[in-house]
C-alpha cells in the first residue's frame, strides 16, 4: 500500500549549519509530488530525510517529525534500513552496480535481505523489470552487466532495483537530468504508471517535467546564500504554475531568476 507522508517543523543540519528551516507539508498517497526551486535551496536535501538517506553525512540530524502514515520515522528504535527499505530512492545519475549483471542488480535488495529461492528472485525479477518497462528491451540478455546498458536504460534498471524491495515510496532525485530527451520522456510515462502503485516525489530543475509529471508542486526558495531553505508554498501543480500566491514562486517559474 502506498504511503501518507506527513512533515511538520522540519529542521535539517548539517553539523551547526541549517540547511532547511521549518518544512511542514502533506505528500498524498499514489501521487507524485515535484520540489522545484533554484540550487542550493534544500529541496534535495529534505528529500534526503523522507527516507533518512541524509545521515550517511557525518553530523547530519533533524528536528520535527515525519510521518509515514502512522509511523514516525525518526522515532528511538526505528531502524534507518527499514526505512529506506520502505521509502526507496532513485538517484540523479543512474548508478547500477558495475560488476552485476541486469539479473542481479534488480534483485541485489532482496538477496541483501535474504531472499535467496531462485525462482521467487526470477519472478521478481520479471515483475520488476515490467514495472519499470524495460522487460522487453533486456529479456534476453539478463546476465550481461547493467553497466552495457544506455543511460536511460539504466535509470530505468535503478528504479527496478529500487521497486524490486516493494516499497510505498518512491523518491527521485532529478532521475532525468543526465538523460537525453527521449530518455526522459520514457522516464516520466514511467513515472505517471508507477503513481498507481507508489507514493512518488521528485526534484526537479525542469519547469515543464514539473508541470507535465505532477499532481502538487512545492516551491523551495532561500533568503541569501548561506541561509537555509525554506518551503514558500505548495498547492495542485496547475495552480503553482498559473496562479501562485507569493511573487517568488511566480519570479521562478517565469525565469526571473534561479
Amino acid at each position: 500500500m502506498a504511503k501518507r507522508i506527513d512533515v511538520k517543523d522540519l529542521n535539517v543540519y548539517y553539523g551547526d549549519f541549517k540547511a532547511v528551516e521549518g518544512v511542514t507539508m502533506t505528500i498524498e498517497p499514489r501521487s507524485v509530488t515535484a520540489f522545484i526551486g533554484p540550487s542550493g535551496c534544500g529541496k534535495s536535501t529534505f528529500l534526503r530525510t523522507l527516507n533518512r538517506m541524509h545521515e550517511v553525512i557525518p553530523g547530519a540530524h533533524v528536528e520535527g517529525s515525519v510521518m509515514l502514515d502512522d509511523q514516525d520515522l525518526y522515532a528511538s528504535g526505528v531502524d534507518p534500513v527499514g526505512v529506506r527499505r520502505t521509502v526507496g530512492m532513485v538517484f540523479q545519475r543512474p548508478n547500477p552496480f558495475p560488476t552485476m549483471s541486469i539479473k542481479d542488480n534488480v534483485t541485489a535488495g532482496l538477496r541483501l535481505n535474504g531472499v535467496k529461492d531462485k525462482k521467487q528472485l526470477a519472478e521478481a525479477t520479471e515483475e520488476s523489470l515490467k514495472g519499470a518497462g524495460l522487460w522487453d528491451e533486456v529479456k534476453d540478455r539478463l546476465d550481461k552487466p547493467g553497466a552495457g546498458l544506455s543511460g536511460g536504460q539504466q535509470q530505468r534498471l535503478c528504479i527496478a532495483r529500487a521497486i524490486a524491495v516493494q516499497p510505498q515510496v518512491l523518491l527521485m532525485d532529478e532521475p532525468c537530468s543526465a538523460l537525453d530527451p527521449i530518455s526522459t520522456l520514457t522516464i516520466e510515462d514511467l513515472i505517471t504508471k508507477l503513481k498507481d502503485d507508489f507514493t512518488i516525489v521528485i526534484v526537479t530543475h525542469n519547469m515543464q517535467q514539473a508541470s507535465r509529471v505532477s499532481d502538487k508542486t512545492a516551491f523551495f526558495n532561500l533568503a541569501a546564500t548561506g541561509k537555509p531553505g525554506k518551503l514558500i508554498e505548495m498547492d495542485d501543480t496547475q495552480t503553482i504554475f498559473n496562479n501562485p500566491t507569493e511573487k517568488a514562486t511566480e519570479d521562478y517559474i517565469s525565469g526571473r531568476f534561479g
